[in-house]
């Protein structure tokens, strides 16, 4: 048998061989998923990354490397910060700073994921404010090109009127400055059904996170569960196909795995080969 093309296609890495060569993954990746082992290794795990197929990713932080430092990591391995994360309190009183941020990585979209809000009950004020700031803020970003989302966290899900504080909010974010990014999961955990909400809401999520809820699960409506209840794609009972269906039907233009449990980095191709196999 001639190895030496079998040799061209492997490399060492963490002291075992792996395919260098592999197909580009269907979706991205939030990178917080392997923030363990970033803590440890950056390098190495943006080497892991790439090497699972990933292309595509959301970034929250930069692990102790520069900004530079880190966009010159993420080129050297071929791999585009499609969106990256920023505080409420950076949209409030720091845009510019944001801004920064977000054109240093060549971010398009910039995603905060909380809301302030004392304990686990979400009121009109906190709404209000964010409406406000986020509004304020997504202008700001906008006239430089880039585009505000805010990452839904099961407290939106909270009566409010005849509604939810999401329909309260999807209603006063001005829609050319404020969307939305849905992670499924967190739609699902107060009991919700994201595939109705993309279709009552069509043009307000331009980015999703792809994220599974292990069986038995209890609702939670407070923006806190177990990260161990997350499972790969498909083996939970948030309902990956139909909403990847109903999601590519209306135009989401970015997915990304999210995987918070402590097995993410097992987990994570399983996830892959779940997707793969959606027709």
């Amino acid at each position: 048998m001639n190895l030496k093309p079998l040799l061209l296609l492997t490399g060492l890495l963490s002291g075992s061989l792996v395919t260098l060569a592999q197909k580009p993954a269907p979706v991205g990746l939030q990178l917080y998923s392997l923030r363990n082992q970033f803590a440890k290794d950056v390098p190495g795990t943006m080497a892991k990354v790439k090497q699972m197929g990933f292309r595509e990713v959301e970034a929250g932080g930069t692990y102790g490397l520069s900004l530079t430092d880190f966009r010159k990591l993420l080129d050297e391995n071929n791999i585009k910060v499609i969106s990256t994360g920023a505080s409420f309190e950076d949209l409030d009183n720091n845009v510019p700073k944001v801004l920064a941020q977000a054109k240093a990585l060549g971010a398009k979209y910039v995603v905060c994921s909380w809301i302030p809000h004392p304990g686990d009950l979400f009121q009109i004020e906190d709404a209000d404010r964010a409406i406000d700031v986020f509004n304020t803020a997504g202008r700001l970003l906008a006239d430089n090109g880039l585009t505000f989302c805010y990452h839904t966290h099961g407290y939106e899900f909270q009566t409010y009127k005849d509604g939810t504080f999401f329909d309260y909010l999807a209603e006063n974010f001005d829609p050319k400055a404020v969307n939305f990014e849905m992670d499924v999961f967190w739609v699902k955990a107060p009991g919700y059904d994201p595939v109705a909400l993309l279709q009552k809401y069509p043009k307000r999520f331009p980015l999703m996170h792809l994220k599974d809820r292990k069986p038995g699960t209890p609702d939670s409506n407070n923006g806190h569960a177990d990260v161990e209840s997350n499972v790969p794609l498909g083996q939970g009972d948030v309902g990956i196909a139909a909403i990847m269906k109903q999601a590519r039907k209306l135009g989401v233009k970015h997915f990304f795995i999210e995987d918070e449990s402590s097995r993410s980095l097992e987990q994570i191709p399983q996830s892959l080969a779940f997707l793969s196999g959606l027709k």
